[in-house]
């Protein structure tokens, strides 16, 4: 069994520099275009390798890892540039460009328009989440395809509790695991920038709990939301190919409207098959 990481803490700025370092420990000078050096014994890159492939000082790339200064987009852009991170990977660290505003504090109610579109979905499964991805409306789509949130307790209403600790996950999404973890990398993202909200942290200690989601959140895996057609096996009626859409509620910050719509006619036919009880 793995041990579980300690959730992230302290600042945003130190949760950054954590990112940066475990991406400068994956690369080798070769990974870069710098000459092998005999009897190198620092694995990855050096701190002064990168800051002079990034074009800014040894000291400002130290204090950047350390979490003791704020920097630019620009200085962001050359660091994420030299350690070849990936788009998701980029957008993850420039996030913190903004750690000054304050985050946006959503309410824990649904304005009735929104549930109103909620209800007008069915029987296409759809949800509204909040910051933390916890669950504030669902409708009866929703609840056949996975369970009744209504039914959980309070605090395991949450997509990220749903995916990793509700057992039945693991056998109704196809393909849990490259699910999993993209959805654990967006959530990730999220909660590094407020590593001092304790709603974060509680999910986080419920999260790493289990082996995988402890493993992956180890390595500091990010992502970016992707549309994408989702694969459910359902014990009432199969297989079902579902494009998972996802929509920020401008009137509502902080609130997201999700939405599942049918792929192809059969998914079609079965969402309304698994909502007459068939």
């Amino acid at each position: 069994m793995s041990t579980a990481p300690t959730p992230p803490g302290g600042s945003p700025r130190r949760e950054l520099g954590a990112f940066l370092r475990s991406r400068r420990d994956r690369l080798t000078p070769k990974d870069v275009g710098l000459p092998y050096a005999p009897g190198r014994r620092t694995p990855g890159l050096r701190r002064a390798e990168v800051a002079e492939l990034a074009g800014i000082s040894v000291s400002w790339y130290t204090w950047l890892e350390q979490g003791r200064v704020r920097t630019s987009e620009q200085v962001l852009r050359a660091v994420a540039r030299v350690l070849r991170l990936d788009a998701a990977e980029t957008a993850h660290v420039l996030s913190f460009v903004e750690e000054s505003r304050p985050p946006v504090a959503a309410s824990t109610w649904v304005s009735r328009n929104l549930l109103t579109l909620v209800q007008a979905m069915t029987p296409h499964p759809a949800v509204v989440l909040d910051p933390h991805w916890d669950l504030l409306a669902w409708n009866a789509g929703y609840a056949a395809l996975l369970t009744d949130p209504a039914r959980l307790h309070p605090k395991q209403r949450n997509l990220l509790w749903l995916v990793f600790r509700w057992p039945p996950a693991r056998m109704l999404l196809a393909d849990w695991e490259h699910e999993a973890r993209a959805l654990l990398g967006q959530f990730r993202s999220r909660a590094a920038r407020r590593p001092n909200d304790p709603r974060f942290a509680e999910l986080i200690g419920e999260l790493l709990a289990d082996d995988d989601a402890a493993r992956w959140y180890e390595r500091r895996e990010t992502a970016g939301f992707q549309p994408s057609v989702r694969r459910f096996r359902h014990p009432a009626v199969g297989e079902l190919r579902l494009r998972y859409v996802k929509l920020a509620a401008v009137d509502e910050p902080g609130h997201h409207f999700l939405a599942y719509l049918p792929d192809d006619r059969d998914s079609e036919d079965a969402l309304h098959r698994m909502q007459a009880g068939e």
